[in-house]
């Protein structure tokens, strides 16, 4: 009973070894909130993401539950890692985040620099 015993520990025992691997099917939190965006204002959703794009609705400067659905542009981790202050400015300029976002039924594109990490209670 004991020798029966060994192999089913000894695969217990590999299995907990091994590095667990998971894969997040998106990037970054779940929800943002709006931050830096002034209370007399609004940020705008953007059909593309482009400042010039048609604006299709808007989100109030202390929003909440606003959905993540992937961010694109900004700085690269290695990039965010190894420039100057300098060079992560320059960066941030000609290449901008844009976030898609779902808030309140409408879905489009705001500017990733208005954005921070938040939580929705629903």
């Amino acid at each position: 009973m004991k020798i029966a015993l060994l192999p089913l520990i000894a695969c217990t025992l590999m299995v907990l070894a091994m590095p667990s691997l998971s894969y997040s099917e998106a990037d970054g939190p779940d929800h943002w909130q709006i931050l830096g965006v002034e209370s007399n204002d609004v940020l705008n959703i953007r059909a593309e993401p482009d400042w010039q794009s048609e604006k299709i609705g808007e989100i109030p400067p202390d929003g909440q539950c606003v959905r993540n659905l992937g961010c694109k542009g900004g700085l690269t981790f290695q990039e965010f890692t190894t420039l100057s202050d300098e060079e992560k400015e320059a960066i941030k300029k000609n290449r901008p985040r844009w976030c898609k976002v779902e808030y309140q039924g409408v879905t489009g594109w705001v500017a990733g620099k208005y954005l921070r990490e938040g939580f929705c209670g629903k």
